[in-house]
């Protein structure tokens, strides 16, 4: 009897283990985000034992979460969806059904997960591309992209900036009845990491004659050099992405070695070739005071050059758009900038939005204080939150006022 107690005992409590994750108290509807997040904690855990045993790598197990939710590319009354290909880039089209009435808007969406793991075809993104497509009578070209591993930096960049420049040319726009002066670029968090690096690349590509009219960046990923970032000391263990967690991504994202992914967690990669970009990374400088809180910048803690030289992704824009200069930003165009109070990425998309406000580029900067990362993307019930649709409609209200 005494064994079974303990034994009942024992149970209950990793049960209470893995469904209970504190929640902040501001965070509307906490038991779905705490479910949600223990599903995730649940998959990662099973991620780390196959992985150390040798059964499969860690983000094909993690990937397991994310395909499950990936519904088919179905009409309905209001939108067509359907698969194709740009440039040999798997890509999900929404096509509004009612009259044009004139030349549409353009969004090319670019699907979050690390750069390890989502599909354009989860079903959070095909309801937020539908009622984008509906709501603003607009083509939503929502890409996928090579996922690590295998595929590393820039192979991610260049499917998602192959579909885009593809879709810009003249008479693709035109086949899709779209207007070259409405066209934008949009991602959330890895997502959001690509759209930005998409929009600054545009700029230098000779061959590209029609640009972007706006980018929407939804709790964007842009640096890889300083993981000690206030956001990431408060908020390394909220739901949904952990500081450990981004780490990985970070690592998987930019190569296979171990030894980045250690030097990452205890934010001592940072190159010496670094140094002079390191003042676009000044959280001193450009976060609002209210995020800086009661924390003090420390001084990098340089790791050997030899780092930067095999893993060269670490200083290119491509990979940390934050990395770029004036020069550059200043041709960008206006921005919609989502970020989320308890989300590690909170002060990268914070301070992409004072760099680009001190280029002299339009932007909006919409902070969610009850929001957490991932918050964009739970639209589909029986896990729908209300924080979701708010986020959704402030994003449309923007792209009706601005594309």
């Amino acid at each position: 009897m005494g064994a079974r107690l303990l034994c009942l005992c024992l149970l209950t409590a990793l049960l209470g283990y893995f469904i209970y994750s504190p929640v902040p108290e501001d965070i509307a509807q906490p038991w779905v985000v705490m479910l949600t997040s223990s599903a995730f904690r649940i998959v990662g855990h099973l991620s780390e034992a196959a992985d150390a045993l040798g059964i499969k790598h860690y983000m094909e197990v993690m990937r397991l979460f994310t395909d499950i939710q990936v519904v088919p590319p179905t009409s309905d009354e209001n939108v067509t969806v359907t698969e194709t290909e740009f440039n040999s880039v798997p890509v999900r089209l929404y096509l509004p059904r009612r009259a044009p009435g004139g030349l549409r808007r353009a969004m090319v969406y670019i699907h979050g997960g690390g750069w390890c793991m989502g599909d354009a075809g989860m079903q959070g993104y095909d309801i937020m591309a539908r009622h984008i497509s509906n709501e603003l009578n607009t083509v939503v070209v929502s890409t996928n992209y090579r996922l690590a591993p295998p595929h590393r930096f820039p192979a991610q960049f260049e499917d998602v900036y192959s579909v885009t420049k593809f879709f810009l040319q003249s008479e693709v726009l035109a086949q899709y009845g779209v207007d070259p002066a409405r066209v934008c670029v949009a991602g959330d968090s890895a997502g959001g990491n690509l759209a930005a690096a998409v929009a600054q690349e545009l700029l230098e590509d000779p061959e590209v004659q029609t640009q972007l009219k706006a980018q929407v960046l939804i709790y964007p990923a842009l640096q890889a050099l300083d993981l000690d970032l206030p956001s990431y000391r408060d908020d390394a263990r909220k739901p949904i992405l952990s500081r450990s967690l981004m780490v990985r991504f970070w690592s998987e994202y930019l190569s296979p070695e171990p030894a980045l992914r250690e030097a990452m967690a205890s934010n001592s990669h940072v190159p010496p070739e670094a140094g002079e970009l390191w003042r676009f990374l000044n959280w001193s400088v450009w976060l609002p005071q209210a995020m800086r809180g009661a924390h003090r910048p420390g001084s990098p803690a340089w790791g050997g050059a030899e780092l930067a030289r095999r893993h060269p992704g670490l200083l290119d824009p491509r990979a940390s758009p934050l990395l770029a200069g004036e020069a550059r930003l200043r041709r960008l165009p206006a921005a919609f900038v989502l970020t989320c109070e308890h989300d590690v990425l909170r002060d990268d998309g914070a301070m992409y939005v004072g760099r680009l406000r001190a280029a002299g580029v339009p932007v909006t900067h919409h902070h969610a204080r009850d929001g957490f990362h991932g918050a964009f993307n739970f639209l589909a019930w029986p896990l729908e939150l209300a924080l979701s649709r708010r986020l959704l409609s402030a994003c449309v209200g923007w792209l009706r006022e601005n594309l």
